[in-house]
C-alpha cells in the first residue's frame, strides 16, 4: 500500500489528495511516496474515547514531512496513528504499514465493506 501525498502542476502537495488543488485549482495528477521518509511531530494528543475496534487510549500525531526536495511546497502534514504513547512534540517519527488500524468485527459496517490496513507513525530511536 502506498501512502501518497498529491501533487499539482505547479507543485503543491496536500494529503490526503484532493480532485482539484487546494492553493490554486489545478488537478491533482501526481503523487509523492511519503512511507520511506520521516516527519516531524507537529501535535499530538491521547484519545480516550475511541470509536468501536479502534484501540484505546489512541494516540494521534500531526506530522509534517520535508517535500522540499522535489516540490514547491516546503511540507506536507498528515494525522494518524502513532505506534506507541511515548510521543512529544519534535519528534521524528516513520510511517510504518499496519494491515489493520482497527478491528474489522466491531462496528456497524461491514468487515468487506472498506480497507482497514494504513500507516501509523513510529518514532525513530
Amino acid at each position: 500500500m502506498s501512502f501518497d501525498a498529491h501533487v499539482c502542476p505547479n507543485g503543491h502537495a496536500t494529503y490526503p489528495g484532493h480532485t482539484l488543488c487546494p492553493d490554486c485549482g489545478e488537478p491533482q495528477d501526481e503523487t509523492v511516496d511519503l512511507s520511506d521518509r520521516e516527519a516531524e511531530v507537529v501535535t499530538w494528543t491521547h484519545s480516550t474515547k475511541t470509536p468501536p475496534g479502534v484501540r484505546e487510549p489512541n494516540t494521534l500525531a500531526i506530522v509534517e514531512f520535508d517535500v522540499s526536495d522535489e516540490l514547491e511546497d516546503d511540507v506536507v502534514r498528515a494525522i494518524g496513528q502513532v505506534t506507541t504513547d511515548e510521543v512529544e512534540t519534535g519528534d521524528t517519527v516513520e510511517p510504518v504499514y499496519v494491515e489493520e488500524l482497527r478491528d474489522p468485527e466491531a462496528g456497524i459496517k461491514e468487515p468487506e465493506s472498506q480497507e482497514w490496513d494504513g500507516y501509523r507513525f513510529r518514532p525513530v530511536q
